[in-house]
């Protein structure tokens, strides 16, 4: 089974969020039916990027890196790149 780290940008006041999942699809649906408690108020969201990885674990520590670096231009730069 295939892992994704996801970003997305919410269409309201370009804020983002990073997270990892299974099934970007679904998960990208809850954040905007506002089943998510962190994103509930910024709905709609977009799918901006997206990374795979063979593992729960890779993308989990993926994830925890693009964190990590509390940088919005890192955000930027490495949406611009996967383009």
């Amino acid at each position: 089974m295939a892992y994704f780290v996801y970003i997305l940008q919410s269409a309201s006041d370009g804020s983002y969020y990073v997270g990892h999942t299974s099934n970007i699809e679904d998960r990208l649906n809850r954040h905007n039916q506002g089943r998510s408690l962190y994103t509930r108020g910024k709905a709609p969201w977009k799918l901006i990027h997206r990374e795979e990885f063979a593992s729960r674990s890779e993308a989990s520590k993926r994830e925890r890196q693009i964190k990590a670096q509390k940088d919005r231009q890192y955000i930027i730069q490495l949406v611009r790149a996967s383009r």
